[in-house]
């Protein structure tokens, strides 16, 4: 009987382990996720629509990416950095960017260069760059990594 009760109790035990196991694995891991959602003509030259979500657990101090703008021929037309300020925990973020004598109809392609800086307790520059997703709702413009 005394048999019975410690393999009863090893299996509990057991199922446990891997139930609270299994629990840790289905955790997503933090990201940051950065969507091109638009372009439009604006009186200087063209206005780029961001949206941004801070799936880390912290606040980021503060977020900015160096981005290289293509023309429609496929040449680097500019490269800018772009200063997303804070992001608190788990905020989703609408930003534009005002681009002086860009002309929107000759935008092709949007690249995230480099994560130039991405600070919150916990998470570093090296950190943001391996969490950045990126997709576009832009339409024409390609958009990523």
């Amino acid at each position: 009987m005394r048999l019975g009760t410690i393999i009863a109790a090893a299996t509990a035990s057991t199922l446990m382990m891997l139930g609270s196991g299994g629990n840790v694995l289905a955790q997503s891991a933090p990201s940051l996720s950065l969507e091109f959602n638009g372009l439009e003509k604006s009186d200087n030259g063209c206005r780029l629509t961001f949206v941004v979500n801070n799936g880390f657990p912290n606040t980021l101090n503060r977020a900015a990416f160096e981005i290289a703008m293509f023309n429609t021929e496929g040449a680097v037309d500019r490269l800018t950095v772009l200063e997303f300020k804070e992001l608190p925990a788990g905020k989703t973020k609408v930003t534009r960017f005002n681009l002086a004598g860009a002309d929107c109809a000759k935008i092709g392609r949007i690249l995230v260069n480099e994560v130039t800086d991405c600070t919150g307790e916990g998470v570093d520059t090296a950190t943001c760059r391996a969490a950045l997703k990126t997709n576009s709702r832009a339409g024409s413009v390609q958009f990523g990594l």
